[in-house]
């Protein structure tokens, strides 16, 4: 689709891709782990459903009202773990951060807010599995997206 497109620097096709058509974008209505990511100062968030088999990511969606460059790494992560079991999800934070390159302090608490509300989506269906009676599982982000505080500790 991009064959003839000359990349901007850093950019890779992948991301072009997903850049230009976010996949995996919306809620999932039949999820039984939701997640919820926030930043207290900005208030953006991100909303991470999954829908889990056991221990196999059957189907994952993702909503925020953030930056572009949150939905770009929403899209990649969701895409690259639906099919896989939970381990290999959370081994995929780790594949998502080499993927992505040296990234901003900013870009990088993107990533980290679509990282932090699918590890909330994952406490979710374990704690509702335990019986609780929890709708949605919310943590809150540590740093701030706002540039004028990146490196301040925010909690």
């Amino acid at each position: 689709m991009f064959e003839n497109v000359k990349m901007p620097e850093g950019m890779n096709k992948e991301t072009l891709e997903h850049l230009m058509s976010p996949k995996n974008y919306g809620k999932l209505d039949e999820a039984n782990g939701v997640g919820v990511a926030l930043d207290e100062k900005t208030r953006e968030y991100v909303i991470f459903y999954t829908l889990l088999d056991g221990d196999i990511v059957k189907d994952a969606k993702f909503a925020t009202n953030g930056c572009q460059d949150t939905v770009v790494i929403g899209s990649m992560f969701s895409d690259m773990i639906i099919g896989n079991d939970t381990d290999y999800a959370n081994g995929a934070i780790a594949k998502m951060n080499e993927k992505l390159g040296s990234l901003s302090a900013q870009q990088q608490i993107c990533a980290d807010i679509v990282f932090t509300a699918f590890i909330a989506s994952l406490k979710n269906f374990e704690n509702v599995q335990n019986g609780e009676d929890e709708e949605l599982h919310l943590l809150k982000m540590k740093d701030s997206c706002e540039a004028t505080n990146m490196g301040e500790n925010n909690e």
